[in-house]
């Protein structure tokens, strides 16, 4: 090999190094400012609503995603709900809703998805105190009343789960407890019966993802670029900032281990979620189930969406349980 052929080749290799830790260092900050909810300013748009320089913007500097806050009251719910705080692991503290319909009502139990707080479930809350059960609407760490800054799309949440189910059980008085999950509060419910051997007497998914690296790629092509490895490089680089395997967040997975009665609903056009990726984890599913696909509807609320199904569906699945 000549020497000019030398100098070229290390020159290449040079370049791959110096723009991988490049991609390397993108995908550290763009994890950080996705896990990490910041103290205030304008929040990113999807990424559908992004035009193209903006869509540049974001890819060079990363999104900045607010610490999503309420000034919404209890009272708003019904008359009679009131506040709870609910000690969760090392000290976290758990803001909470509560209303109780009296002795012996199922409670449903409802978390929230990704960047949400508890007030944006208020209608769905609505519609089972309708129903005649008991409501308990719980803020996930880094949201709402709830202490500290940060999500990690479910993993850690799946502990937030399972403390609000414990107190549940051991200091209200009803009778069965079902949880209610969109989205990321579905990925945290499905982890928590895995991981930490909660046991709920039902539970209804809504927009659950199959895995983390899938929900990522599809946030990749809403943007219009290549997958891959950025969606590979986030998901290694937000699992090492909060000491997790973001590889293994995997709600199908999960779902081997639910053995109680589970409706699981999801969006037939759902950008965020594909539907066969929402019937991989219902298959995985041994026990009981059920699945109910919204036509024409994305990642949002099917109560909004196709009101008169959902509560059938949601009424027909309590009484059933």
């Amino acid at each position: 090999m000549t020497e000019t052929a030398k100098r070229w080749l290390g020159l290449g290799a040079l370049t791959v190094v110096v723009g991988f830790a490049a991609l390397n260092a993108l995908a550290f900050n763009h994890a950080g400012a996705m896990l990490r909810f910041s103290d205030g300013g304008p929040r990113t748009a999807t990424p559908e609503r992004l035009g193209v320089l903006a869509r540049v913007k974001v890819l060079l500097a990363g999104v900045n995603i607010p610490r999503p806050a309420s000034h919404r009251r209890p009272s708003e719910l019904a008359p009679a709900c009131r506040a709870l705080s609910v000690l969760g692991p090392s000290g976290i503290t758990l803001a909470s809703w509560y209303c109780d319909r009296g002795l012996g009502t199922p409670l449903v139990i409802l978390f929230h998805g990704y960047s949400a707080e508890k007030s944006s479930l208020l209608d769905e809350a609505r519609a089972f105190l309708d129903l005649g059960a008991s409501v308990m609407l719980v803020d996930f760490r880094g949201s709402g009343g709830s202490s500290e800054s940060y999500t990690t799309v479910g993993v850690h949440e799946a502990q937030d789960v399972a403390a609000a189910l414990g107190y549940a059980q051991k200091e209200l008085s009803h009778g069965d407890v079902f949880l209610f999950g969109r989205s990321m509060g579905a990925a945290a419910i499905l982890r928590a019966v895995h991981a930490h051997a909660v046991r709920p007497d039902g539970v209804i998914l809504e927009a659950v993802f199959d895995t983390l690296l899938n929900t990522v790629r599809h946030r990749f092509r809403a943007m219009q670029v290549p997958a891959f490895p950025g969606a590979e490089l986030l998901v290694f680089w937000g699992g090492r900032q909060w000491g997790f395997d973001g590889f293994a967040h995997n709600p199908s997975d999960y779902a081997a281990s639910v053995h109680c009665p589970t409706l699981l609903m999801h969006g037939e056009r759902d950008p965020r979620v594909a539907l066969d990726e929402a019937r991989r984890v219902f298959e995985a599913i041994p026990g009981t189930k059920e699945l109910v696909i919204f036509e024409r509807s994305g990642h949002g609320s099917y109560l909004s969406s196709h009101p008169s199904r959902w509560r059938n569906a949601v009424e027909r699945f309590i009484r059933r349980t």
